[in-house]
């Protein structure tokens, strides 16, 4: 059984999450030949305070780039 985890920043769309997933799997079942019904996706959304780049924060880094 296939088992996917993303990490992402929040702030996707519920739409956009969905194709994630859909996409993902279809891709994983093609690749592995492996049933989609086997396959599971999981999606961890992190808040950017807590994703670095480069020894600082997402978040950091946004405030200092606007």
């Amino acid at each position: 059984m296939p088992f996917i985890q993303v990490n992402i920043l929040k702030g996707r769309s519920p739409e956009k999450k969905e194709r994630l997933i859909r996409e993902m799997t279809d891709l994983v079942s093609e690749v592995l030949d492996a049933p989609v019904q086997s396959i599971r996706v999981m999606i961890n959304e992190l808040d950017p305070e807590h994703w670095g780049i480069a020894g600082e924060s997402v978040k950091k880094r946004n405030e200092v780039s606007k």
